[in-house]
């Protein structure tokens, strides 16, 4: 019997790694903590298609890592939230992705909004790495 493990090469450390599979009624994606989500395409319903996944890897990407930075430095937004879109330039080709954030600063917190947009800035920038694989180019390998 082949298994995943068998087909797939690994080169240097590996970050994340998550196993999409067909189902009865479309395809999951997990990872190896149990969770799970479903992956269909724009017809399928309770499904994540593949583009909304990826931007959701970004927005969570960003929010996960303001968070906490923002906390640490005493300002923790009351309401810390992203939409994240993309445009479609062509046929299987994405253009600009813009991250919108949705922030409810916190009463009585002067330099709150100073701290959020200089963390915020540095995440974009470089410490986010869905956004930093989005901007560079890398190799992506197919096995099959």
């Amino acid at each position: 019997m082949l298994r995943w493990s068998d087909v797939i090469e690994i080169k240097g450390d590996v970050m994340a790694e998550v196993r999409v599979e067909r189902t009865g009624g479309g395809f999951r994606a997990v990872n190896d903590r149990g969770a799970e989500v479903a992956v269909g395409d724009g017809e399928t319903a309770g499904a994540f298609t593949p583009v909304e996944l990826l931007l959701a890897a970004l927005g969570g990407c960003e929010l996960v890592t303001v968070e906490p930075l923002t906390a640490k430095r005493g300002h923790r937004m009351a309401r810390l939230a992203a939409s994240v879109r993309a445009d479609k330039v062509a046929t299987s080709t994405l253009g600009t992705i813009t991250i919108t954030y949705d922030v409810e600063l916190p009463e009585g917190d002067a330099k709150a909004a100073e701290v959020l947009a200089a963390v915020a800035g540095r995440v974009h920038e470089s410490y986010c790495t869905v956004g930093n694989a989005l901007k560079e180019p890398m190799k992506v390998e197919q096995v099959v």
